[in-house]
Protein backbone atom coordinates (compact mmCIF):
# COMPACT_ATOMS: atom_id res chain seq x y z
CA UNK A 1 0.00 0.00 0.00
CA UNK A 2 1.05 3.86 -0.90
CA UNK A 3 -0.14 6.47 0.59
CA UNK A 4 -0.77 9.52 -1.34
CA UNK A 5 -1.56 13.17 -0.62
CA UNK A 6 -3.73 15.95 -2.87
CA UNK A 7 -4.02 19.47 -1.32
CA UNK A 8 -6.92 21.32 -2.22
CA UNK A 9 -6.80 25.01 -1.85
CA UNK A 10 -9.72 27.53 -2.11
CA UNK A 11 -10.28 31.22 -2.08
CA UNK A 12 -13.95 32.71 -2.09
CA UNK A 13 -15.35 36.11 -1.64
CA UNK A 14 -12.09 38.08 -2.24
CA UNK A 15 -13.71 41.16 -3.38
CA UNK A 16 -10.88 42.56 -5.52
CA UNK A 17 -8.82 42.78 -2.53
CA UNK A 18 -5.00 42.04 -3.52
CA UNK A 19 -2.88 43.97 -1.59
CA UNK A 20 -2.79 43.87 2.10
CA UNK A 21 -4.85 47.04 2.59
CA UNK A 22 -8.52 48.06 3.05
CA UNK A 23 -7.65 51.31 1.31
CA UNK A 24 -7.97 53.30 4.67
CA UNK A 25 -4.14 53.96 5.00
CA UNK A 26 -2.98 50.52 5.92
CA UNK A 27 -0.96 49.32 4.01
CA UNK A 28 0.11 45.60 5.96
CA UNK A 29 -2.99 44.54 6.99
CA UNK A 30 -3.69 40.84 7.32
CA UNK A 31 -5.88 39.97 3.70
CA UNK A 32 -5.06 40.44 0.31
CA UNK A 33 -4.63 37.68 -2.23
CA UNK A 34 -0.84 38.63 -2.10
CA UNK A 35 -0.53 37.80 0.69
CA UNK A 36 -2.01 34.24 0.27
CA UNK A 37 -0.13 33.82 -2.71
CA UNK A 38 2.87 33.55 -0.82
CA UNK A 39 0.75 30.87 1.10
CA UNK A 40 -0.66 28.99 -1.94
CA UNK A 41 3.13 28.76 -3.00
CA UNK A 42 4.97 27.10 0.07
CA UNK A 43 1.73 24.89 0.22
CA UNK A 44 2.64 24.03 -3.71
CA UNK A 45 5.98 23.08 -2.50
CA UNK A 46 4.81 20.78 -0.25
CA UNK A 47 2.84 18.22 -2.74
CA UNK A 48 0.31 18.00 -5.52
CA UNK A 49 -2.52 21.02 -5.29
CA UNK A 50 -5.49 22.03 -6.68
CA UNK A 51 -7.02 25.99 -6.53
CA UNK A 52 -9.68 27.18 -6.94
CA UNK A 53 -11.59 30.14 -6.01
CA UNK A 54 -15.69 30.20 -4.87
CA UNK A 55 -16.97 33.43 -6.67
CA UNK A 56 -17.05 37.43 -5.85
CA UNK A 57 -13.97 37.81 -7.22
CA UNK A 58 -13.56 40.48 -9.56
CA UNK A 59 -15.71 43.25 -7.73
CA UNK A 60 -15.56 44.55 -4.30
CA UNK A 61 -12.87 47.48 -3.83
CA UNK A 62 -11.55 50.49 -4.77
CA UNK A 63 -9.12 48.69 -7.25
CA UNK A 64 -11.54 47.08 -9.05
CA UNK A 65 -13.97 50.10 -8.84
CA UNK A 66 -11.06 52.23 -10.89
CA UNK A 67 -10.68 49.48 -13.01
CA UNK A 68 -14.01 49.95 -14.65
CA UNK A 69 -14.50 53.31 -14.11
CA UNK A 70 -10.89 54.30 -15.91
CA UNK A 71 -9.31 50.98 -17.16
CA UNK A 72 -12.28 48.91 -18.75
CA UNK A 73 -10.37 48.59 -22.15
CA UNK A 74 -7.58 47.04 -20.75
CA UNK A 75 -6.94 43.40 -19.85
CA UNK A 76 -8.79 42.58 -16.03
CA UNK A 77 -6.40 42.88 -13.52
CA UNK A 78 -7.51 40.48 -11.16
CA UNK A 79 -7.94 37.69 -13.58
CA UNK A 80 -3.80 38.41 -14.83
CA UNK A 81 -3.56 37.73 -11.34
CA UNK A 82 -5.67 34.52 -11.26
CA UNK A 83 -3.92 33.72 -14.42
CA UNK A 84 -0.52 33.68 -12.61
CA UNK A 85 -1.33 31.82 -9.62
CA UNK A 86 -2.80 29.31 -12.07
CA UNK A 87 -6.01 28.40 -10.62
CA UNK A 88 -7.90 25.49 -11.28
CA UNK A 89 -11.07 26.79 -11.77
CA UNK A 90 -13.98 29.58 -10.72
CA UNK A 91 -17.30 29.47 -9.58
CA UNK A 92 -19.12 32.82 -10.18
CA UNK A 93 -20.44 34.72 -7.06
CA UNK A 94 -23.63 37.09 -7.10
CA UNK A 95 -21.15 40.07 -7.64
CA UNK A 96 -19.46 38.29 -10.61
CA UNK A 97 -22.83 39.93 -12.64
CA UNK A 98 -22.46 43.11 -11.54
CA UNK A 99 -20.73 45.10 -14.63
CA UNK A 100 -22.81 43.19 -17.02
CA UNK A 101 -22.93 40.29 -19.09
CA UNK A 102 -20.11 42.14 -21.87
CA UNK A 103 -17.65 42.82 -18.67
CA UNK A 104 -18.22 39.39 -17.67
CA UNK A 105 -18.22 37.43 -20.95
CA UNK A 106 -14.80 39.47 -21.37
CA UNK A 107 -13.29 38.27 -18.03
CA UNK A 108 -14.40 34.46 -19.08
CA UNK A 109 -12.61 34.80 -22.14
CA UNK A 110 -9.09 36.13 -20.81
CA UNK A 111 -9.47 33.85 -17.82
CA UNK A 112 -6.98 30.95 -18.60
CA UNK A 113 -9.49 28.20 -16.31
CA UNK A 114 -12.75 27.50 -16.43
CA UNK A 115 -15.50 29.33 -14.85
CA UNK A 116 -18.07 26.45 -13.76
CA UNK A 117 -21.94 27.30 -13.05
CA UNK A 118 -24.11 24.35 -12.87
CA UNK A 119 -27.40 26.27 -12.42
CA UNK A 120 -26.41 29.14 -14.99
CA UNK A 121 -28.22 28.81 -18.16
CA UNK A 122 -29.06 30.50 -21.55
CA UNK A 123 -32.84 31.22 -22.58
CA UNK A 124 -32.13 28.64 -25.35
CA UNK A 125 -31.68 26.06 -22.13
CA UNK A 126 -27.73 25.67 -22.77
CA UNK A 127 -24.78 25.94 -20.36
CA UNK A 128 -23.65 29.26 -19.89
CA UNK A 129 -20.36 27.77 -18.37
CA UNK A 130 -19.27 24.34 -17.93
CA UNK A 131 -21.33 22.68 -14.63
CA UNK A 132 -18.01 20.78 -13.92
CA UNK A 133 -14.95 19.92 -14.47
CA UNK A 134 -12.64 16.48 -13.57
CA UNK A 135 -9.01 17.08 -12.67
CA UNK A 136 -6.99 13.63 -12.87
CA UNK A 137 -3.88 14.28 -10.27
CA UNK A 138 -1.78 10.98 -8.89
CA UNK A 139 -3.80 8.39 -10.51
CA UNK A 140 -7.19 10.19 -8.49
CA UNK A 141 -10.24 11.65 -10.34
CA UNK A 142 -11.76 14.30 -8.58
CA UNK A 143 -14.67 16.09 -9.79
CA UNK A 144 -15.12 19.80 -9.40
CA UNK A 145 -18.73 21.32 -9.46
CA UNK A 146 -20.08 24.78 -9.17
CA UNK A 147 -23.34 25.95 -8.18
CA UNK A 148 -24.18 29.89 -7.65
CA UNK A 149 -26.99 30.89 -5.04
CA UNK A 150 -29.92 31.36 -7.72
CA UNK A 151 -30.89 34.70 -5.27
CA UNK A 152 -28.83 36.50 -8.04
CA UNK A 153 -31.96 37.38 -10.14
CA UNK A 154 -33.38 39.35 -6.83
CA UNK A 155 -30.37 41.20 -6.70
CA UNK A 156 -29.31 42.22 -9.88
CA UNK A 157 -30.10 44.53 -12.51
CA UNK A 158 -32.19 42.65 -14.81
CA UNK A 159 -30.03 44.19 -17.75
CA UNK A 160 -26.90 42.27 -16.45
CA UNK A 161 -27.66 39.34 -16.65
CA UNK A 162 -30.38 39.69 -19.29
CA UNK A 163 -30.21 36.21 -21.56
CA UNK A 164 -29.84 34.35 -18.51
CA UNK A 165 -31.57 32.01 -15.80
CA UNK A 166 -30.58 30.99 -12.77
CA UNK A 167 -32.00 27.20 -11.50
CA UNK A 168 -32.00 26.44 -8.39
CA UNK A 169 -28.74 25.59 -6.76
CA UNK A 170 -29.79 22.58 -4.34
CA UNK A 171 -31.49 21.38 -7.51
CA UNK A 172 -28.62 21.78 -9.54
CA UNK A 173 -26.08 20.54 -7.25
CA UNK A 174 -27.87 17.50 -6.26
CA UNK A 175 -28.92 16.35 -9.63
CA UNK A 176 -24.94 17.19 -11.34
CA UNK A 177 -23.73 15.35 -8.42
CA UNK A 178 -26.00 12.21 -9.23
CA UNK A 179 -24.90 12.70 -12.54
CA UNK A 180 -21.39 12.91 -12.30
CA UNK A 181 -20.69 9.89 -9.38
CA UNK A 182 -23.17 8.04 -12.37
CA UNK A 183 -21.13 9.16 -15.66
CA UNK A 184 -17.36 9.94 -14.91
CA UNK A 185 -15.96 6.65 -12.52
CA UNK A 186 -14.57 9.81 -10.27
CA UNK A 187 -12.94 9.34 -6.47
CA UNK A 188 -13.82 12.25 -4.62
CA UNK A 189 -16.30 15.18 -5.45
CA UNK A 190 -15.87 19.01 -4.90
CA UNK A 191 -18.95 21.03 -4.59
CA UNK A 192 -17.89 24.70 -4.77
CA UNK A 193 -21.36 26.36 -3.92
CA UNK A 194 -21.09 30.42 -3.77
CA UNK A 195 -23.85 30.40 -1.07
CA UNK A 196 -24.01 29.61 3.09
CA UNK A 197 -25.60 27.98 5.51
CA UNK A 198 -29.31 28.40 6.37
CA UNK A 199 -29.34 26.18 9.55
CA UNK A 200 -26.54 26.07 12.84
CA UNK A 201 -23.77 23.45 11.57
CA UNK A 202 -23.78 21.81 14.52
CA UNK A 203 -27.99 21.63 16.42
CA UNK A 204 -29.54 22.00 12.93
CA UNK A 205 -31.31 24.92 13.97
CA UNK A 206 -32.86 27.25 11.40
CA UNK A 207 -31.04 30.67 11.44
CA UNK A 208 -32.78 32.95 8.41
CA UNK A 209 -35.95 32.62 6.44
CA UNK A 210 -35.51 29.43 4.76
CA UNK A 211 -36.14 31.24 1.42
CA UNK A 212 -33.35 29.56 -0.67
CA UNK A 213 -30.61 32.03 -0.50
CA UNK A 214 -28.24 29.53 1.42
CA UNK A 215 -28.63 26.14 1.52
CA UNK A 216 -25.51 24.37 2.28
CA UNK A 217 -26.85 22.66 5.14
CA UNK A 218 -29.17 21.16 3.13
CA UNK A 219 -26.73 20.23 0.73
CA UNK A 220 -24.24 18.81 3.07
CA UNK A 221 -27.12 16.51 4.83
CA UNK A 222 -29.10 15.27 1.64
CA UNK A 223 -26.34 15.22 -1.49
CA UNK A 224 -24.55 11.98 -0.52
CA UNK A 225 -22.44 12.04 -3.45
CA UNK A 226 -20.61 14.74 -2.57
CA UNK A 227 -17.40 14.45 -0.29
CA UNK A 228 -16.36 17.98 0.11
CA UNK A 229 -18.31 21.06 0.39
CA UNK A 230 -16.21 24.99 -0.60
CA UNK A 231 -18.81 27.53 0.87
CA UNK A 232 -18.59 31.45 0.61
CA UNK A 233 -21.17 34.62 0.24
CA UNK A 234 -21.78 34.80 4.08
CA UNK A 235 -18.09 35.87 4.61
CA UNK A 236 -17.79 33.22 7.59
CA UNK A 237 -14.60 31.55 8.59
CA UNK A 238 -15.89 27.68 8.48
CA UNK A 239 -13.86 24.30 8.73
CA UNK A 240 -16.01 21.92 9.97
CA UNK A 241 -17.28 18.05 9.20
CA UNK A 242 -20.53 17.68 8.57
CA UNK A 243 -22.00 14.61 7.58
CA UNK A 244 -18.85 13.32 7.00
CA UNK A 245 -18.05 16.04 4.47
CA UNK A 246 -15.28 18.14 5.13
CA UNK A 247 -16.54 21.89 4.89
CA UNK A 248 -14.97 24.92 4.31
CA UNK A 249 -15.52 28.95 4.29
CA UNK A 250 -12.50 31.07 4.18
CA UNK A 251 -14.26 34.50 5.31
CA UNK A 252 -13.46 37.62 2.78
CA UNK A 253 -10.65 40.15 1.60
CA UNK A 254 -8.35 37.17 1.63
CA UNK A 255 -7.71 36.70 5.13
CA UNK A 256 -7.57 33.23 4.72
CA UNK A 257 -7.05 30.29 2.97
CA UNK A 258 -9.00 27.04 2.94
CA UNK A 259 -7.31 24.07 2.74
CA UNK A 260 -8.67 20.09 2.67
CA UNK A 261 -6.10 17.68 2.81
CA UNK A 262 -6.76 14.23 1.14
CA UNK A 263 -5.39 11.17 2.18
CA UNK A 264 -5.50 8.14 -0.40
CA UNK A 265 -4.17 4.58 0.50
CA UNK A 266 -3.54 3.19 -3.12
CA UNK A 267 -2.49 -0.32 -4.00
CA UNK A 268 -0.01 -1.26 -6.61
CA UNK A 269 -2.65 -1.97 -9.49
CA UNK A 270 -3.20 2.52 -8.41
CA UNK A 271 -6.60 1.10 -6.73
CA UNK A 272 -7.95 3.17 -3.89
CA UNK A 273 -8.50 1.52 -1.02
CA UNK A 274 -9.54 4.30 1.29
CA UNK A 275 -9.70 8.41 1.49
CA UNK A 276 -9.66 10.46 4.24
CA UNK A 277 -10.39 14.01 3.97
CA UNK A 278 -9.54 16.92 6.74
CA UNK A 279 -10.40 20.42 6.41
CA UNK A 280 -8.54 23.20 8.17
CA UNK A 281 -8.22 27.45 7.79
CA UNK A 282 -4.61 28.74 6.92
CA UNK A 283 -4.50 32.66 7.90
CA UNK A 284 -2.50 35.57 6.69
CA UNK A 285 -0.89 37.81 9.58
CA UNK A 286 0.98 41.23 8.93
CA UNK A 287 4.13 39.43 8.98
CA UNK A 288 3.05 37.31 6.10
CA UNK A 289 4.77 38.60 2.96
CA UNK A 290 2.79 39.56 -0.53
CA UNK A 291 4.14 37.72 -3.51
CA UNK A 292 6.56 40.05 -5.22
CA UNK A 293 5.26 38.85 -8.76
CA UNK A 294 1.52 39.39 -7.82
CA UNK A 295 2.32 43.20 -6.52
CA UNK A 296 4.52 43.92 -9.59
CA UNK A 297 1.32 43.15 -11.51
CA UNK A 298 -0.80 45.47 -9.43
CA UNK A 299 1.45 48.04 -8.57
CA UNK A 300 1.09 50.38 -11.70
CA UNK A 301 -2.76 50.54 -11.54
CA UNK A 302 -2.49 50.46 -7.46
CA UNK A 303 -0.50 53.79 -7.44
CA UNK A 304 -2.85 55.59 -9.71
CA UNK A 305 -6.07 53.78 -7.30
CA UNK A 306 -4.06 55.38 -4.13
CA UNK A 307 -3.41 58.77 -5.72
CA UNK A 308 -7.09 58.86 -7.51
CA UNK A 309 -8.42 58.12 -3.67
CA UNK A 310 -6.80 60.56 -1.94
CA UNK A 311 -7.92 63.68 -4.15
CA UNK A 312 -9.76 66.06 -2.16
CA UNK A 313 -12.92 67.06 -3.98
CA UNK A 314 -14.88 69.30 -1.36
CA UNK A 315 -14.90 70.62 2.04
CA UNK A 316 -17.28 69.65 5.10
CA UNK A 317 -18.83 72.27 7.26
CA UNK A 318 -19.59 70.50 10.60
CA UNK A 319 -19.59 67.00 11.31
CA UNK A 320 -19.84 64.47 9.31
CA UNK A 321 -17.49 61.79 10.99
CA UNK A 322 -19.21 58.47 12.35
CA UNK A 323 -17.45 57.53 15.59
CA UNK A 324 -20.21 55.22 16.75
CA UNK A 325 -22.36 52.93 14.35
CA UNK A 326 -24.41 51.98 17.07
CA UNK A 327 -25.68 55.20 17.83
CA UNK A 328 -26.04 56.56 13.94
CA UNK A 329 -28.58 53.69 13.62
CA UNK A 330 -30.64 54.77 16.52
CA UNK A 331 -30.10 58.70 16.54
CA UNK A 332 -29.97 60.30 13.14
CA UNK A 333 -26.49 61.45 11.74
CA UNK A 334 -25.46 63.95 9.35
CA UNK A 335 -24.16 61.66 7.16
CA UNK A 336 -27.21 59.58 6.91
CA UNK A 337 -29.14 62.43 6.23
CA UNK A 338 -26.51 63.26 3.55
CA UNK A 339 -26.71 59.99 1.82
CA UNK A 340 -30.63 60.11 1.67
CA UNK A 341 -30.56 63.95 0.59
CA UNK A 342 -28.00 63.25 -2.52
CA UNK A 343 -30.68 60.00 -3.52
CA UNK A 344 -33.91 62.56 -3.61
CA UNK A 345 -31.98 64.73 -5.47
CA UNK A 346 -30.61 62.59 -8.01
CA UNK A 347 -33.94 61.17 -8.38
CA UNK A 348 -36.46 63.93 -7.84
CA UNK A 349 -38.34 61.50 -4.93
CA UNK A 350 -39.21 63.50 -2.32
CA UNK A 351 -38.64 60.64 0.18
CA UNK A 352 -35.62 58.49 0.46
CA UNK A 353 -33.99 55.86 2.57
CA UNK A 354 -30.76 54.21 2.91
CA UNK A 355 -28.43 52.02 5.18
CA UNK A 356 -25.01 52.50 6.97
CA UNK A 357 -23.47 49.65 5.37
CA UNK A 358 -20.43 48.54 8.06
CA UNK A 359 -19.93 48.84 11.80
CA UNK A 360 -16.99 50.75 11.64
CA UNK A 361 -15.90 54.16 11.70
CA UNK A 362 -17.20 56.43 9.22
CA UNK A 363 -18.89 58.37 7.72
CA UNK A 364 -16.81 61.98 6.37
CA UNK A 365 -14.08 64.34 7.20
CA UNK A 366 -14.01 67.81 6.53
CA UNK A 367 -11.68 67.83 3.31
CA UNK A 368 -13.54 64.54 1.65
CA UNK A 369 -11.82 62.22 -0.75
CA UNK A 370 -12.77 59.32 -3.38
CA UNK A 371 -11.38 57.36 -0.67
CA UNK A 372 -13.25 58.48 1.66
CA UNK A 373 -16.71 58.12 -0.47
CA UNK A 374 -15.40 54.68 -1.65
CA UNK A 375 -14.96 53.38 1.47
CA UNK A 376 -18.39 54.44 3.41
CA UNK A 377 -20.23 53.29 -0.29
CA UNK A 378 -18.96 49.96 -0.67
CA UNK A 379 -21.31 48.42 -2.52
CA UNK A 380 -22.43 48.88 -6.28
CA UNK A 381 -25.60 50.19 -6.15
CA UNK A 382 -27.37 52.37 -8.46
CA UNK A 383 -31.15 54.28 -7.68
CA UNK A 384 -34.15 53.38 -8.38
CA UNK A 385 -37.48 55.08 -7.38
CA UNK A 386 -40.69 52.71 -6.87
CA UNK A 387 -44.31 53.62 -5.71
CA UNK A 388 -45.28 52.85 -2.60
CA UNK A 389 -48.43 52.82 -0.70
CA UNK A 390 -48.58 54.09 3.37
CA UNK A 391 -48.79 50.14 4.05
CA UNK A 392 -45.91 49.58 2.10
CA UNK A 393 -43.71 52.21 4.49
CA UNK A 394 -45.22 50.77 7.24
CA UNK A 395 -44.30 47.06 6.72
CA UNK A 396 -40.45 48.84 5.72
CA UNK A 397 -39.99 50.17 9.12
CA UNK A 398 -41.18 47.75 10.99
CA UNK A 399 -38.98 45.17 9.32
CA UNK A 400 -36.04 47.69 9.87
CA UNK A 401 -37.02 47.87 13.50
CA UNK A 402 -36.29 44.11 13.99
CA UNK A 403 -32.97 45.39 13.69
CA UNK A 404 -32.98 46.14 17.43
CA UNK A 405 -33.99 43.75 20.50
CA UNK A 406 -33.91 44.70 24.75
CA UNK A 407 -31.30 43.00 26.93
CA UNK A 408 -31.05 43.96 30.25
CA UNK A 409 -32.95 47.02 29.87
CA UNK A 410 -30.68 48.42 27.10
CA UNK A 411 -31.06 48.46 23.29
CA UNK A 412 -28.88 46.61 21.36
CA UNK A 413 -28.24 44.50 17.85
CA UNK A 414 -30.86 41.46 17.50
CA UNK A 415 -28.90 38.39 16.53
CA UNK A 416 -30.98 37.16 13.34
CA UNK A 417 -28.87 40.93 12.28
CA UNK A 418 -25.35 39.06 13.51
CA UNK A 419 -26.02 35.38 13.25
CA UNK A 420 -24.95 33.91 10.76
CA UNK A 421 -23.82 36.62 8.99
CA UNK A 422 -23.70 40.38 10.45
CA UNK A 423 -26.28 42.30 7.99
CA UNK A 424 -25.83 46.05 9.18
CA UNK A 425 -26.93 47.03 5.78
CA UNK A 426 -30.34 45.39 5.84
CA UNK A 427 -31.44 48.11 8.36
CA UNK A 428 -32.77 51.66 7.04
CA UNK A 429 -32.83 54.60 7.85
CA UNK A 430 -35.76 57.32 6.09
CA UNK A 431 -35.54 61.10 4.80
CA UNK A 432 -39.03 63.26 3.82
CA UNK A 433 -40.91 61.66 6.34
CA UNK A 434 -41.36 61.44 10.46
CA UNK A 435 -41.42 58.44 12.38
CA UNK A 436 -40.62 56.69 15.34
CA UNK A 437 -39.75 53.03 16.25
CA UNK A 438 -40.40 52.05 19.57
CA UNK A 439 -38.12 49.10 20.35
CA UNK A 440 -39.82 48.28 24.00
CA UNK A 441 -43.32 47.06 21.66
CA UNK A 442 -43.64 43.74 20.37
CA UNK A 443 -42.43 43.01 16.36
CA UNK A 444 -45.03 44.68 14.23
CA UNK A 445 -46.19 47.07 16.44
CA UNK A 446 -42.77 49.46 16.81
CA UNK A 447 -43.82 52.16 14.58
CA UNK A 448 -45.61 54.75 17.04
CA UNK A 449 -45.36 57.56 15.01
CA UNK A 450 -45.32 58.02 11.08
CA UNK A 451 -45.90 60.96 9.68
CA UNK A 452 -45.17 63.76 6.36
CA UNK A 453 -44.98 67.29 7.02
CA UNK A 454 -46.64 66.13 10.67
CA UNK A 455 -49.76 64.77 8.79
CA UNK A 456 -50.83 60.92 9.66
CA UNK A 457 -49.87 59.13 6.74
CA UNK A 458 -52.73 56.72 5.15
CA UNK A 459 -52.31 53.42 4.66
CA UNK A 460 -53.68 53.55 0.82
CA UNK A 461 -51.95 56.98 0.11
CA UNK A 462 -49.22 56.39 -2.79
CA UNK A 463 -45.85 57.66 -2.57
CA UNK A 464 -42.49 57.96 -4.78
CA UNK A 465 -39.50 56.30 -2.64
CA UNK A 466 -36.09 56.47 -3.35
CA UNK A 467 -33.95 53.32 -2.56
CA UNK A 468 -30.86 51.58 -3.70
CA UNK A 469 -31.15 48.82 -6.37
CA UNK A 470 -30.47 46.35 -3.84
CA UNK A 471 -33.32 47.26 -1.49
CA UNK A 472 -35.60 47.25 -4.80
CA UNK A 473 -35.48 43.71 -5.56
CA UNK A 474 -36.77 43.42 -2.05
CA UNK A 475 -33.79 41.41 -0.61
CA UNK A 476 -32.83 41.80 3.15
CA UNK A 477 -36.53 40.62 4.20
CA UNK A 478 -38.32 43.44 2.05
CA UNK A 479 -40.28 41.27 0.20
CA UNK A 480 -42.83 43.68 -0.15
CA UNK A 481 -40.88 45.64 -2.24
CA UNK A 482 -40.21 43.53 -5.09
CA UNK A 483 -43.65 44.10 -7.38
CA UNK A 484 -44.14 47.85 -6.81
CA UNK A 485 -43.93 49.80 -9.60
CA UNK A 486 -40.64 51.32 -10.99
CA UNK A 487 -41.37 54.66 -11.30
CA UNK A 488 -37.74 55.60 -12.62
CA UNK A 489 -33.73 53.96 -12.45
CA UNK A 490 -31.13 56.18 -12.38
CA UNK A 491 -28.35 53.78 -13.71
CA UNK A 492 -25.36 55.45 -12.32
CA UNK A 493 -23.42 53.93 -9.55
CA UNK A 494 -24.15 55.58 -6.17
CA UNK A 495 -20.38 56.42 -5.31
CA UNK A 496 -20.27 58.34 -8.78
CA UNK A 497 -23.37 60.28 -7.74
CA UNK A 498 -22.21 60.74 -4.44
CA UNK A 499 -19.01 62.39 -6.28
CA UNK A 500 -20.97 63.72 -8.69
CA UNK A 501 -22.93 65.84 -6.04
CA UNK A 502 -20.00 66.69 -4.00
CA UNK A 503 -18.42 68.56 -7.31
CA UNK A 504 -21.07 70.10 -7.85
CA UNK A 505 -21.60 71.36 -4.48
CA UNK A 506 -18.00 71.86 -3.31
CA UNK A 507 -18.70 73.81 0.08
CA UNK A 508 -21.16 71.26 2.21
CA UNK A 509 -22.56 71.75 5.20
CA UNK A 510 -23.61 69.15 7.46
CA UNK A 511 -27.20 69.08 8.46
CA UNK A 512 -29.44 66.72 10.56
CA UNK A 513 -33.35 67.56 11.37
CA UNK A 514 -34.10 64.71 13.57
CA UNK A 515 -36.91 63.40 11.50
CA UNK A 516 -36.98 60.15 13.19
CA UNK A 517 -35.78 58.25 16.19
CA UNK A 518 -35.67 55.02 17.87
CA UNK A 519 -36.64 54.58 21.39
CA UNK A 520 -36.84 52.10 24.19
Amino acid sequence: MTEKTIQILATSDIHGYIMPTTFRNDHNAALGLAKLATIIQEKRIEGPTILIDNGDFIQGSPLTYYHQKFQVQEPNLLIQVANDLQYDAMVFGNHEFNYGLPALQSVISQSQFPWLGANILTNDGKHFTKPYIIKEIEDVRIGILGVTTHFVTKWEEPQHIQGLRFEDAFSSASHWAKWIRANEQIDVLILCYHGGFERNLETGELLETENGENQGYRMCTEIEEVDIVISGHQHREISTIIMGKSVVQPGTKGTCLASIELKMMMDSQKKIHSITHTPSLIYVTADTKPMTSVCNMISPTFEKTETWLDKTIGIIHGNMQIEDSFLARIQEHPYIEFINRIQMEASGAAISCTALFHNERGGLNQEVTMREIVTNYIYANTLKVLRLSGHDILLALEQSATYFTVEAGKLTVAESFLYPKAQPYNYDMWEGIEYILDISKPIGERVTKLTINDVPIRMDEEFEVVMSSYRATGAGNFDFFRNRPVVKEIQFDMTELIANYILKHPSIHATCNDNWQVTL
